[in-house]
């Protein structure tokens, strides 16, 4: 059987991480980050908890479907609003609150459980079992977020932190998803060695497409995105999603579109520049915006710039006149004739 990668010494892995970059054109950091992400998914898909976890965002995208060609750092996780709070999700299909006055009760509510839940359930395997492995890494928590520092034996140049951050809600179902399976982007260039893989419960591609599509449009109306940085993996994941090809499915698909609004709507409620509500219905009903001005255009190009340095693309990269071109093309198609 093979050696696991995990288990060797540190300057053995180091030595394996060169050979991997060198045969593979990535750099070796983000080869190593990649796995521990990778370890992280096949714990906690083998977790009694499993079943009502859905791996989604940037992450999924490039590891579950390959939709992706950059290093995406961060786990985003839903685990299912059903799961975390059966005793007020009877509201509808969507499981949202019946009205505004009650998305507060029920956001106090999902955020103090799924602190708890991160807190009480998840950290205590995660420790657990990097205790057994002896793996040099600790478990950190900061409410619905878990991070795994590990030591690291490649190093960047500071964009790419040796930290694995799990960034969990419970305000959804994650619908659509299914089944698919990850692995680590070093195994191929290092078959005498064990990597962890993972089955997972995967957000569909098209329900990532509007949930990052929505997001982009609240940048360009607000100019910022809030709490988040390195956000301009949002414009690259569009516009490689619509290569992949998603984007013409995601953009038929009305009822997903305006799901993501309505929820949205519900939990995410922001203002513009001008302080005005954002309508997100509007915005998926042939008002979408996805190409920022001004100085919020200056933000995103700088974002981008920092992303291209340490490496997070693989292969070529477009320029970034070229990806807010490519950008204002699916903002065309999404709105072909106004609101429908």
């Amino acid at each position: 059987m093979p050696e696991s990668f995990l288990s060797l010494a540190p300057s053995d892995r180091a030595a394996a991480l060169d050979v991997a970059a060198s045969r593979s054109g990535r750099p070796a950091h983000l080869l190593e980050k990649d796995v521990w992400v990778v370890w992280t998914l096949h714990m906690l898909y083998a977790a009694p908890f499993a079943d009502a976890l859905v791996f989604k965002g940037g992450t999924s995208l490039s590891k579950a479907y390959r939709a992706i060609r950059r290093f995406s750092e961060d786990v985003d996780l839903t685990y299912d609003v059903r799961a975390i709070a059966p005793d007020l999700t009877s509201a509808g299909d969507d499981s949202l609150p019946p009205n505004r006055s009650q998305e507060q009760r029920w956001t106090k509510l999902i955020r103090e459980r799924l602190a708890a839940w991160t807190q009480d359930v998840v950290a205590p395997l995660l420790r657990d079992q990097l205790q057994q492995e002896t793996l040099d890494a600790t478990v950190a928590v900061d409410g619905d977020t878990i991070r795994i520092a590990y030591l690291p034996t490649a190093t960047g140049y500071g964009y790419i932190h040796s930290t694995v951050a799990l960034e969990f809600g419970a305000r959804s179902t994650g619908e659509p998803h299914e089944k698919r399976d990850v692995a680590c982007d070093a195994a191929p260039h290092l078959p005498d060695l064990a990597f962890p893989s993972a089955t997972l419960s995967v957000m569909r591609p098209e329900r990532t497409f509007w949930e990052k599509a929505t997001a982009i449009h609240v940048f360009c109306r607000g100019g910022r995105f809030r709490g988040a940085e390195h956000f301009s993996r949002h414009w690259y994941d569009i516009d490689a999603l619509d290569a992949a090809p998603f984007v013409e499915a995601a953009l038929r698909d009305h009822d997903l579109a305006q799901r993501v609004a309505r929820h949205k709507s519900m939990f995410f409620r922001e203002k513009d520049a001008q302080g005005r509500p954002i309508d997100y219905d509007a915005a998926v009903r042939g008002g979408l915006q996805l190409v920022p001005d001004g100085a919020a255009a200056r933000l995103l190009a700088d974002d981008y710039a920092a992303m291209i340095a340490d490496g997070l693309f693989f292969g070529e990269v477009p320029t970034f006149a070229d990806l807010l071109r490519r950008c204002e093309a699916i903002q065309r198609r999404a709105n072909p004739g106004g609101p429908w």
